[in-house]
């Protein structure tokens, strides 16, 4: 085989090509997270009451810790808020939203899904292999875009149009940077 631009455009964009999909689904998903997020779907939810009712400036780590317990939430606290008299605590694996004037709340178990949520996974994991190889995947995308500019030849070559549309294509994104930002 000849080492053209041709053929190495084309044979990388067929190596790549499951990465290139996976990448271009999972964006779209990150993209959307605040509306559906395939890396935490809610697949069982049930309704709980808090017995005594708790004020706002009750909530600290010992309550927080014994409400873990009374509801055998053994999964890691990441995190809770208070908005207005709303008490919300984020574990790894649930949600818990608490209304503390009537004490009625609920407790939403998540899980991950499959195949779309490791591939999400895939798009923000910080692993060593996986930033070398992503690295390389970079690489291979850049080597796609140059070898692109010199697939065709006469009025429809980068020479002649293509490097208009390149141009608008840097453009919009930095439109969207410093003019919505």
């Amino acid at each position: 085989m000849k080492l053209t631009a041709r053929n190495t455009h084309r044979d990388l964009a067929y190596f790549y090509l499951g990465l290139i999909i996976s990448f271009s689904l999972s964006g779209i998903f990150l993209n959307h997270r605040r509306a559906w997020h395939p890396m935490r779907y809610e697949y069982a939810s049930k309704e709980i009451t808090l017995s005594p009712l708790v004020k706002a400036d009750q909530v600290d780590d010992d309550f927080l810790k014994k409400f873990s317990e009374d509801f055998e939430l053994t999964d890691r606290l990441q995190r809770y808020a208070m908005d207005e008299n709303i008490l919300r605590i984020t574990y790894a694996d649930h949600n818990v939203e608490v209304d503390l004037e009537t004490g009625k709340g609920k407790i939403g178990e998540f899980r991950q899904t499959p195949l779309l949520g490791q591939m999400t996974e895939l798009h923000v994991t910080t692993n060593n292999w996986w930033i070398y190889y992503s690295d390389i995947f970079g690489i291979g995308m850049l080597t796609i875009a140059i070898t692109g500019m010199f697939v065709n030849k006469g009025k429809f070559s980068f020479k002649k149009r293509g490097w208009k549309l390149a141009v608008l294509g840097i453009l919009f994104p930095l439109i969207f940077l410093f003019l919505l930002s």
